[in-house]
């Protein structure tokens, strides 16, 4: 089973979006931006902007450009604490094995 059998335009387009907003998370993006490098309709931009925001991942700004909204910037410190946690333990283990 091939996972371009599922792929859906739509919500690819909004996942690249959030890539994007990722990369420009102090000053943001506008959508015309957004519409322009993904080579599609500002509507489409439009819709996924709105569907990011639902989702808790995009925010925007007063100035009418969008980025990344703090919970996502939350998700990603998270992250990282787990994965420190989990080095931590590996080294721990490593230590035990060593004596």
């Amino acid at each position: 089973m091939t996972d371009e059998k599922y792929a859906n335009a739509a919500q690819q387009r909004a996942l690249r979006t959030l890539l994007m907003l990722a990369e420009h998370d102090l000053d943001g993006l506008a959508p015309g931006e957004i519409a322009r490098s993904l080579n599609t309709l500002p509507s489409n931009t439009t819709r996924d902007l709105a569907n990011l925001r639902l989702a808790g991942l995009a925010e925007a700004l007063a100035n009418g450009r969008w980025r990344i909204s703090p919970q996502l910037a939350e998700l990603a410190i998270t992250l990282q604490r787990n994965l420190e946690s989990a080095r931590q333990r590996l080294e721990e283990t490593r230590r035990r094995y060593a004596r």
